[in-house]
């Protein structure tokens, strides 16, 4: 598990260290905030992406532990299974791929994946650039391979 802070964290090591699970965490909420309205448009009155992303704020802080985030990143798989429309599924399982980071930092690796079943044309080509130019460079490896 990676220790120091200032180096790239192992590529195998699926897992990383909390250090490590808060900074990657932060990068990757603030993409899918920049896909939330996708979600937003075709479920309007649901919140639970929302509140999930606020938890990650807490996690950071160190105010939520593990536990209470993977029930926050399973409520963003059930917003998934409520979504009739293809697109905002894919934002919300983006979501929940995200907010599971802070159990296990291989998950950020999902983030692309669902940004492709989401977006499509210029949006999307503009998000995958916005997301690789915005990963903290000791990240990019780790997410982009």
């Amino acid at each position: 598990m990676t220790t120091n802070r200032l180096c790239e964290p192992d590529p195998t090591d699926l897992t990383l260290s909390d250090y490590d699970r808060r900074e990657l965490i932060g990068w990757a909420a603030d993409c899918v905030r920049r896909l939330l309205p996708v979600f937003v448009k075709h479920r309007p009155d649901d919140g639970r992406l929302a509140t999930a992303l606020d938890a990650v704020n807490d996690f950071r802080a160190g105010n939520l532990t593990v536990e209470p985030m993977r029930k926050q990143a399973f409520t963003c798989h059930a917003a998934a299974r409520d979504c009739e429309d293809l697109a905002a599924e894919s934002v919300a399982r983006a979501c929940g791929q995200v907010v599971a980071i802070a159990h296990m930092g291989g998950h950020a690796r999902n983030l692309a994946r669902y940004t492709r079943k989401a977006l499509s044309g210029a949006a999307l080509a503009s998000e995958l650039a916005y997301q690789c130019a915005h990963v903290p460079d000791r990240f990019r490896t780790y997410v982009y391979g």
